[in-house]
């Protein structure tokens, strides 16, 4: 089995997510970052996302096994995908996180060895394997 890694919300380990928010909805929260409840409005999001993450965590747990889904971050390496074209195999790859293939890995071994790409959370590949693989990322 893959190794794979608990992400953290660090600056760098984030995605950027645009949210439009009713006026009454934001005069409560800039309220309570007023009362010093929260840093800012988006400690404040962040917050109520851990807790609606944390109130589903069953659910979560469940489709992360039913879909057999790796969580976290998985990387994908030319040197991976060498041995997977080797045994005559090809990829399905399901993330829940970060899915990285590897900078060195051409379009033409990603096609090889690549079947599909399911990723909830963030593909990171070079735009020609991107491009390469477009109509298997679903």
């Amino acid at each position: 089995m893959a190794e794979i890694h608990r992400l953290r919300d660090k600056t760098g380990d984030s995605e950027k997510v645009t949210i439009n928010v009713g006026y009454v909805d934001l005069g409560h929260i800039d309220l309570l970052v007023r009362e010093g409840f929260y840093s800012n409005r988006t400690d404040f999001i962040r917050t109520a996302i851990r807790n609606q993450l944390a109130n589903h965590s069953d659910a979560i747990k469940q489709s992360i096994v039913r879909y057999t889904l790796e969580l976290g971050l998985r990387h994908f390496s030319r040197e991976e995908l060498e041995a997977t074209r080797a045994a005559g195999r090809k990829l399905r790859i399901q993330v829940v996180g970060l899915a990285v293939i590897a900078e060195d890995v051409t379009p033409e071994l990603a096609r090889e060895t690549i079947e599909s790409i399911t990723v909830l959370g963030v593909l990171q590949a070079s735009p020609s394997v991107k491009a390469a693989l477009s109509e298997r990322i679903g």
